[in-house]
């Protein structure tokens, strides 16, 4: 189902909303402000919006696709063009060795070092993504076990965005966050394939289900993805989050969970990254509101205005989708070319840049995205991961060589 966020209906349903909003923590030279995450709203959110006859057509739908699963499986590639493990950028596993070493708890949760020592649906569903990638099922069991049995929330197949230990509750935000459940979802349907478990397709189904069925909408045209269930939707705009469009997600999952809406938030996706863009370098943000009236975009209020250690992953996901536009990859380049060391974070209202740099995993993004059609493995220097000051970094530096790794030359 896709909800149409411009409808009266849905305007009086969102009206009374308030906007709530609370800092996760700091990040920075040693912690600095990712993102404000919103606090979850206490109403039902999206998923109220489906009568039951809709519920019905959808439950009937879920189960024909279960059927098939099997049969998909066999024909979803493990990567979409990429070698296997003897490519460059991945066949080391030190690298991967070192991230288990360094952030991933014998139980499995895989810990925030630069934030606290949270752990979150991102760095689960990275986790998991990255044991499938350098074939480590023991690993990923772990990370799946403990992501399922402590993220798992109990109405749908998503998961709950935050996990802080020595809380209690130490899950208290019951919200999702969008870009951990397609990570976690791409990450169980590659485990299917690779080693041969039908259960871990129908779980990657159930999630890619339920971000159609209560994470995606329509406004003034546009088919968007929320980056959560609740606490996006304002009685003026939409706030989305551009870096949490997993563009090399859509594909594998639109095999699990058939739709055209998946061909829709790619397309309309990239023309939202495309428009919402500002400041001297013309950056998208790390936090994007579309008018509910007239589809206008501006960088979302009660978050800072910057292109930053959210919007980093734009590049990444679009060079990694090759999806990278030449306007797009131009501004980038522009921006990054204009200091020694690429900088932290830029005001986009303001054009002020950091005063210190961003951390290796940014210069790994970078290296990706800038890469030509003559660039060649053996001219590529990514960071290792025992270079990064924290998990962020070092995950960043992951994902840029699996990135290189599944992608072929930029188009």
């Amino acid at each position: 189902m896709i909800f149409d966020l411009t409808s009266e209906a849905d305007r009086t349903l969102e009206a009374g909303l308030d906007s709530q909003f609370a800092s996760t923590g700091s990040r920075s030279p040693g912690s600095l402000n990712r993102a404000l995450q919103p606090k979850t709203l206490e109403h039902d959110g999206f998923e109220l919006k489906g009568s039951c006859f809709r519920r019905k057509i959808l439950a009937h739908a879920c189960r024909a696709s279960i059927a098939f699963l099997a049969s998909l499986s066999a024909s979803l590639p493990v990567r979409s063009k990429a070698a296997e493990d003897s490519s460059w950028a991945i066949r080391d596993k030190s690298e991967w060795q070192a991230f288990v070493a360094r952030f991933v708890t014998p139980d499995g949760r895989v810990v925030d070092t630069g934030n606290g020592g949270v752990s979150h649906s991102e760095s689960q569903g990275w986790g998991m993504f990255f044991a499938v990638v350098y074939n480590d099922p023991e690993t990923f069991d772990r990370i799946s076990a403990w992501t399922t049995r402590t993220l798992q929330r109990e109405k749908d197949s998503l998961h709950s965005w935050r996990y802080v230990p020595g809380s209690n509750p130490p899950v208290a935000d019951k919200n999702n966050a969008t870009d951990g459940d397609l990570f976690i979802a791409l990450a169980l349907a590659r485990a299917s394939v690779r080693w041969g478990r039908p259960d871990h397709a129908r779980a990657a189904a159930d999630i890619a289900h339920d971000v159609l069925r209560i994470l995606v909408g329509k406004v003034a045209g546009l088919t968007i993805l929320l980056p959560g269930a609740t606490g996006f939707i304002r009685t003026d705009s939409i706030v989305v989050n551009p870096s949490y469009y997993v563009f090399p997600a859509l594909p594998e999952l639109a095999k699990l969970a058939p739709s055209p809406a998946w061909e829709k938030i790619r397309a309309d996706g990239l023309e939202l990254i495309t428009r919402g863009r500002f400041g001297r370098w013309k950056l998208p943000p790390d936090w994007l509101a579309i008018s509910r009236k007239d589809g206008s975009l501006a960088p979302a209020p009660n978050w800072p205005p910057r292109f930053s250690f959210d919007a980093i992953r734009v590049p990444l996901y679009l060079a990694w989708a090759q999806q990278l536009l030449p306007p797009v990859k131009e501004a980038f380049t522009d921006f990054w070319s204009s200091s020694p060391r690429i900088p932290a974070w830029v005001d986009l209202l303001t054009n002020e840049v950091a005063p210190y740099p961003g951390p290796p995993g940014f210069d790994a993004v970078a290296q990706l995205a800038q890469r030509d059609v003559q660039a060649s493995p053996s001219g590529m220097h990514f960071p290792s991961v025992g270079s990064a000051p924290d998990y962020y970094s070092a995950a960043l530096t992951l994902l840029a060589r699996i990135a290189w790794a599944e992608s072929g030359p930029p188009t």
